[in-house]
């Protein structure tokens, strides 16, 4: 497996692949190519024998910012790089220890595992720009507590890591990755394949059931008036028209 590719820093030791988004620069948004090289990546993890598990992370100081709005992926390829990762015939561990932000936390929700450091922070950004999060509800609304998720889908709130273990986005604090690692390792490859389909069995459902209907939302809101001048907005730091 190659060390080093344009977007994705990948490693590999006893087993354990590490795939780290690597665009610092663009604080790890997911744009179309990051999106197109990880799929790839992901794939390659899924067919060789010799990977026990995935390890999903980052450089720089955020995991990643969500869409890049100036070259995003289409909202299939990303519908379908959230299903490989819920598919994938290995446990995907997330590890963040700095800043995950909308889209990003959508990539945290198909991960089996994610861990976090007390430095990380989460929020859902998509509201303040004129949008939802409509695409990763797919992976985040069958794990999240429905109470926290509306607090924080309606209200674009940053939360740190003890409010997101709470929540159920991420399982365990950063220092238990190392335990986690010996535990996958210690698990046969069969094993850890039939469990992981019972655990993603209700995601899967998900998938099946709404994912069409979410592209096409997430579509028509990224088209509207609102959402133009929200991106404008960000783009160019200042508030939003319907600012209070």
């Amino acid at each position: 497996m190659s060390q080093s590719q344009n977007l994705i820093e990948a490693s590999t030791d006893r087993g354990v692949t590490t795939l780290a988004l690597d665009s610092p620069a663009t604080r790890n948004a997911l744009s179309a190519p990051l999106v197109a090289e990880l799929a790839d990546a992901l794939s390659a993890c899924g067919k060789d024998p010799a990977v026990r598990a995935v390890v999903l992370t980052h450089t720089g100081s955020t995991f990643s910012a969500g869409a890049d709005l100036k070259a995003p992926p289409g909202p299939y390829a990303f519908v379908d790089l959230l299903r490989q990762i819920v598919e994938l015939p290995k446990p995907v561990v997330g590890v963040v220890e700095g800043h995950a932000r909308a889209g990003g936390l959508g990539l945290l929700g198909a991960c089996d595992i994610v861990v976090a450091s007390d430095a990380a922070d989460f929020a859902l950004t998509e509201v303040r720009i004129g949008v939802a999060p409509a695409v990763i509800s797919l992976t985040l609304l069958p794990k999240l507590d429905q109470r926290a998720a509306a607090r924080y889908y309606l209200t674009g709130e940053r939360f740190g890591a003890a409010q997101a273990r709470a929540m159920g986005l991420v399982t365990a604090p950063a220092a238990d990755l190392d335990g986690i690692l010996d535990g996958l390792r210690g698990a046969s490859p069969q094993g850890l394949r039939a469990s992981k389909r019972l655990v993603t069995a209700r995601v899967l459902e998900a998938f099946e059931r709404d994912a069409e209907e979410l592209v096409q939302l997430s579509a028509s809101l990224f088209a509207s008036a609102e959402a133009r001048e929200g991106m404008t907005a960000f783009l160019e730091r200042r508030d939003p028209a319907w600012r209070l």
